[in-house]
């Protein structure tokens, strides 16, 4: 019987909180560090207590950053007047890859979801509305995951501004239904922003 107190047992269940990781993966990741790449091994912890410890939301657009305002908020380059609401950091680097948009971000950090007991505050909704409606913006692109959460979240976003004179688009569906943003090439997900629509 293996000793669970272990610090083998600890650090590969320490692997296991991240996603898509199960008992099989944690510990082939623990025994390659141990077996084969230590230097590495330390390296990572060092990194990943420095990001724990120094990246933080952006004041402006929720974004992960290690200032108090991200590089893409204080960028005087882009346009103020569209921003994109989007659920994750990565999907802010998909979009960045795909090169089709050149305004301002809004990061929820999630999705509504009842069940999980996910608000709209929780979201940072509030503060988006707060904005929107206090600044001069003609139009919000809603780039939410096209799942049923996803969807929810646009509607609230669409019901909570619509006695408001912005422009309310959803990206276009070249993005499958039920897909995770992260994981559409650049060419569908470009597409999908430039074809974008009214939300009705």
């Amino acid at each position: 019987m293996k000793n669970e107190n272990s610090l083998l047992n600890q650090l590969i269940q320490a692997f296991k909180i991240l996603p898509g990781i199960g008992e099989k993966s944690a510990q082939r990741m623990a025994f390659h560090l141990l077996e084969k790449n230590r230097e590495g091994g330390k390296n990572l912890a060092k990194l990943i207590n420095e990001s724990v410890e120094n990246i933080r939301n952006c004041t402006e657009c929720r974004n992960l950053t290690e200032e108090v305002v991200c590089d893409i908020c204080s960028d005087e380059k882009r346009s103020k007047k569209i921003i994109c609401v989007v659920e994750s950091p990565t999907d802010v680097l998909a979009i960045e890859k795909s090169g089709s948009f050149k305004g301002k971000y809004f990061v929820l950090m999630g999705r509504l979801s009842p069940i999980d007991g996910v608000t709209p505050h929780d979201l940072g909704i509030p503060k988006l509305i707060e904005k929107v409606k206090s600044s001069d913006i003609d139009e919000i692109i809603i780039a939410t995951s096209p799942t049923i959460e996803g969807d929810a979240t646009s509607f609230y976003i669409k019901d909570q501004l619509n006695d408001h004179k912005t422009l309310i688009s959803r990206i276009a569906y070249g993005v499958p239904m039920g897909g995770e943003l992260e994981y559409v090439d650049n060419t569908t997900l470009g597409r999908a922003i430039q074809g974008r629509r009214e939300i009705n």
